[in-house]
């Protein structure tokens, strides 16, 4: 297994480089710059400007120094953020998605296993095709939709039940208190939890009526020990495949839930740095993020040698 991760790690560098090549290219294309405003500077003062973040040479010339920087661990500052680096800005976004996204992919596993479960021992009856139709409305709606909804509902309008007040906060971070995490990490959660429940579902129909569960059947084992012990453990492979691009996606966060819900997360940071053809940040965020879907692809891939015995790495 050792030998193998190695060999994922070294095979992820090609894969990296051309990540960053084509990130490189392609925010250079884009039309404008991250200096251009309503109000043109003078030209001696745009002149100083672009000498001195090297937008003054050929596009060639800057990919090569920005590669020479980024060998050295150097994300270069931002160029619409004053006083700050990339690297600096990443450490600040990180933690607050890390923890809106952990605790969102906590929910969505725990709550899309139940469903899938739970339709695939009522296979073919309401209640399976009751969660199959709720998963297809997690999938299908998008969370732009879904945010301003909650907001409206919980926020705006305020709900009240048994004579509890359950009125939320509609944006803002607040240090991560709870009232602010609940309807950032509903919306996020719901997208997987769609996904889930339909991958665990089908894999468990498929398990369930495999050999050696009508072998534990015959045996007179209970049927909760057939599902936990047994079918789930098989069940589970397909999921574990979804978790690793999923994981990267809600953990670097979400570009909309962070953008509506005012969270301070790498993926506002992103989006306002596009807007401001801001191109250091967008390739650090950009790196950040490729490196961190390749980490844990690798990792989903190691779990199936751990779930799976019949799985080899040779």
């Amino acid at each position: 297994m050792m030998n193998y991760a190695i060999r994922r790690i070294l095979g992820a560098i090609p894969t990296l480089f051309i990540i960053i090549t084509l990130a490189f290219f392609m925010m250079r294309l884009a039309p404008g710059g991250p200096f251009d405003s309503e109000r043109r500077l003078p030209p001696e003062i745009a002149r100083n400007v672009a000498a001195a973040y090297d937008l003054d040479k050929p596009v060639y010339q800057q990919y090569f120094i920005y590669l020479g920087k980024l060998l050295h661990g150097d994300f270069g500052p931002s160029y619409k953020i004053r006083d700050f680096t990339v690297t600096q800005l990443i450490a600040n976004g990180f933690p607050v998605s890390l923890k809106l996204g952990l605790l969102a992919m906590i929910l969505a596993i725990a709550v899309g296993t139940t469903l899938g479960v739970g339709a695939a021992l009522r296979q073919n009856r309401p209640p399976d095709y009751s969660i199959m139709t709720f998963a297809m409305i997690g999938i299908t709606v998008p969370s732009f939709v879904i945010a301003p909804l909650l907001q409206l509902i919980f926020g705006i309008y305020g709900v009240h039940l048994f004579g509890l007040d359950l009125s939320l906060p509609v944006g803002g971070w607040n240090g991560g208190a709870l009232p602010n995490l609940v309807l950032p990490v509903i919306v996020l959660s719901l997208a997987p939890i769609a996904v889930i429940a339909r991958l665990t579902r089908g894999s468990m129909v498929e398990v369930l009526r495999s050999n050696f569960i009508r072998t534990a059947r015959a045996k007179g084992l209970p049927s909760w020990r057939i599902v936990v012990h047994h079918a789930l453990r098989a069940g589970l492979l397909p999921m574990v495949s979804y978790l690793g691009p999923a994981l990267a996606d809600i953990v670097s966060g979400s570009l909309v839930v962070e953008q509506i819900f005012g969270i301070p997360g790498i993926g506002r940071y992103f989006v306002q740095a596009a807007l401001n053809r801001d191109y250091t940040l967008v390739m650090g965020v950009t790196i950040f993020y490729a490196a961190l879907i390749i980490g844990l692809n690798l990792i989903a891939d190691l779990l199936y040698g751990v779930l799976d015995p019949r799985v080899r790495y040779q």
